[in-house]
């Protein structure tokens, strides 16, 4: 008996002291608590307006927000308490005498506070953009607490169309450049420093020679070895400083290309004693940091410095932002040999410096809206950058409106990067739950049946991919039939709630897209069926305002206008003479595409405007082929069709010349035509066409192409071998 009543003793207090260890905010939807915050301190004020909002919302109260003065039991008081053992952007919540503490360890620690007492004990959730979720009460009340975290990076960065809204990036503890980078001076920053268009006439000695000259450009890097341009440089960074008072970081970063470094003696002989051009990069940069000891400077080992020198080690205040720009995503970057490479990489740069920040790409640049199925690997490389030692990383996922679950992708490396060691299948499942209700199930499926598709068919996943390149394995044709029957069952899920109705046919876009992709390089083979799906893609990209479909800024409407006009058949063109006609080279192009060339050239079939399907190209040279028609025909017009795509060095030749013959010996000319020089950054394509108004006749059609050859000082790839790109080749 006398146990019996200890146990009913011991059960009475746990029931009483986590009661009196409570603080009462709201009751019968009255605040009787308030926010205390020092409105000197922007952080606090901006967690405490996010705390008054959200509270709001549960309750219908407004808690007061007042300065520091002379504390009141209820009170929830911002900045102030135990903060032992708290790191930047950490924080710890504890109640205490009636109040609760949001002690943080500097950055934005009572902002993260905040959001976790939201979202773990108040039952807040917020999955995207006003896409929130809570439970409605007139009683608010916090239970007793003593709960401290710290973030595994201090850093952390993504992409989300929903950062518009004001509470989102707090509440996804994302961080922005220009909050950290003094000016916005925030990678590729050579020719913001020294801008060429200012410096490149007076000064080319302080640009990169580059293939036997000096080459200044918008792209070109500096001679890092150059004494006067370190000066130049010295004065031009104290005076941004200055003029960003508070601001300690900045980045002094290469330009975006490849290959453009200096290579004249002084910077061959100190690159090829370091190993490679992180060499003298990281030479100059050690200068800096010991000019400016009080400063930390960000640079990017990106490309051709991604792996770090053999002797010079950073300084402390030297923060190295290493890419992964090159490795496949279909498995994490430590099961394939480009991410193998990487690893290398990061593990030497660990090795040397303890300021890393890692630039993690998952993301399509050419293909946005296309299926981008990575989500099992972000875990892995996440907790691989921290086992190196990152403390900065920068997640660059599909977040544009419209692209493949970027809503999903902002949530789990926002949760992950703060704690990698959350399951992220877990992670996944509670947000399908939260953002599309009775519909996840299906969208569960889904994902995961593209997941393994991918995975079965041996196909790599990269940053400029294209549907087409998984038409027979994740993307088939039975394959897309379960998804499409799985996204039917999802929208009659949700049929009665426009809202979750919108959300689920948002996410099914990347497969209506690629849907259309693979009929176009298929030769639209149901031209009703095709123009069906084009017609509800362009209207619900309509519905969505969908902004872009690639990096290249190109439009869903530009694309649906260029869908009819450049891949439906249309019946009252002649018909194409040139249609599966043997192709002869005399120029031919680069060795990689000869093959491909001789069919795709005269298949009928229009590339799109991913370069790594049916284009082919000539590297740095010229191009000459001839087209044989087989027996004599009457010729009247002649069409060659070119790819303009600044980003993959593919460029628009400078002239293209066609002439005719009946016998291969004696060529007619037919007309010829010159490309202006074209800087925009969209992918187009561009017709070579040649007419005559009286037909001529001839069996063998000669066409000669006079190419840029190199890239221009503009260009991200200044003086190296540029590209152009031919698709078809068309005769009627």
């Amino acid at each position: 008996m006398k146990i019996v009543h200890w146990l009913c003793a011991l059960c009475l207090v746990a029931a009483v002291v986590p009661s009196a260890a409570q603080v009462r905010i709201v009751r019968h939807g009255k605040a009787v608590a308030r926010i205390v915050a020092d409105p000197a301190d922007s952080v606090d004020m901006r967690a405490a307006a996010l705390l008054q909002e959200l509270v709001g919302r549960i309750s219908g109260a407004r808690l007061p927000v007042v300065a520091p003065g002379k504390p009141r039991r209820g009170d929830i008081v911002l900045g102030a308490g135990d903060a032992r053992g708290l790191t930047e952007d950490g924080f710890r919540l504890k109640t205490r005498d009636g109040r609760l503490m949001i002690s943080d360890g500097g950055g934005k620690g009572t902002i993260y506070g905040v959001v976790t007492l939201l979202e773990q004990y108040l039952g807040v959730a917020c999955y995207g953009n006003n896409a929130w979720r809570l439970t409605r009460s007139r009683d608010v009340t916090i239970p007793a607490l003593d709960h401290a975290e710290n973030p595994a990076f201090r850093y952390r960065q993504s992409q989300c169309y929903a950062m518009a809204e004001p509470f989102y990036r707090d509440w996804f503890r994302f961080e922005e450049p220009q909050e950290t980078f003094a000016g916005g001076y925030w990678v590729h920053t050579f020719d913001r420093i020294l801008p060429s268009e200012v410096y490149g006439r007076s000064h080319p000695e302080y640009y990169a020679f580059i293939n036997g000259e000096r080459r200044p450009g918008k792209a070109s890097q500096w001679c890092l070895t150059n004494p006067e341009l370190f000066e130049v440089v010295c004065t031009k960074i104290d005076s941004i400083f200055r003029a960003n008072p508070g601001m300690h970081t900045i980045s002094v970063s290469q330009n975006d290309g490849n290959f453009t470094n200096c290579t004249c003696p002084a910077c061959r002989a100190l690159d090829e004693r370091e190993g490679g051009p992180s060499g003298s990069l990281i030479h100059f940069l050690n200068r800096l940091a010991d000019r400016f000891p009080d400063k930390e400077f960000s640079t990017l080992a990106y490309l051709y410095t991604m792996h770090p020198p053999k002797h010079v080690k950073p300084r402390p205040n030297v923060n190295i932002m290493l890419c992964d720009i090159d490795c496949k995503r279909e498995v994490p970057l430590t099961d394939n040999a480009s991410g193998r490479d990487f690893v290398r990489a990061l593990e030497g740069w660990s090795a040397i410096s303890d300021n890393l920040f890692v630039w993690d790409y998952g993301i399509n640049f050419d293909n946005m809206l296309s299926p981008f199925p990575n989500f099992p690997i972000l875990q892995k490389n996440i907790q691989l950058f921290r086992r190196n030692h990152v403390t900065m990383h920068f997640s660059q996922i599909g977040g544009e409106r419209g692209s493949c679950f970027p809503e999903m992708r902002a949530y789990m490396v926002s949760k992950l990067m703060w704690n990698p060691d959350l399951d992220s299948d877990s992670l996944m499942r509670s947000f399908m739950r939260g953002y599309y209700g009775a519909a996840a199930p299906h969208i569960y499926q889904y994902e995961k049946l593209l997941e393994g598709g991918l995975l079965a068919s041996g196909k790599e996943l990269w940053i400029y991919d294209s549907p087409v390149t998984h038409k027979e394995g994740m993307l088939n044709g039975n394959c897309r039939r379960r998804y499409n029957k799985l996204f039917d069952l999802a929208e009659a899920a949700v049929a009665d709630d426009s809202v979750l109705l919108d959300r689920v046919r948002l996410s099914r876009l990347p497969l209506q897209y690629s849907e259309l992709e693979i009929d176009r390089a298929e030769g639209v083979p149901d031209p009703a069926a095709t123009a069906a799906r084009l017609a509800l893609f362009e209207e619900r990209c309509r519905h969505f305002a969908i902004p872009i479909i690639n990096e290249r800024r190109n439009t869903p409407e530009e694309y649906c206008r260029l869908y009819r006009v450049r891949y439906m058949p249309d019946r009252t063109r002649r018909p194409d003479l040139a249609r599966g006609a043997r192709v002869v080279w005399i120029e031919a192009p680069s060795p990689k595409y000869v093959q491909l060339g001789e069919t795709a050239l005269t298949d009928g079939l229009f590339g799109g405007t991913t370069y790594v399907e049916s284009w082919v190209g000539w590297e740095g040279r010229d191009g000459s082929f001839l087209i044989d028609l087989g027996e004599e025909k009457e010729v009247s017009e002649v069409e060659c069709d070119f790819l303009h795509q600044l980003g993959a060095w593919i460029l628009l030749p400078e002239r293209v010349s066609c002439s005719l013959s009946c016998d291969n010996a004696a060529y007619e000319p037919f007309g010829e035509q010159s490309f202006a020089e074209d800087r925009s950054p969209q992918v187009t394509f561009v017709q070579a066409t040649f007419r005559r108004d009286k037909p001529v006749r001839a069996r063998y059609v000669r066409i000669d192409i006079v190419g840029t050859k190199n890239c221009p000082s503009w260009h991200y790839g200044v003086g190296h071998p540029s590209w152009f790109f031919l698709d078809e080749v068309s005769v009627r």
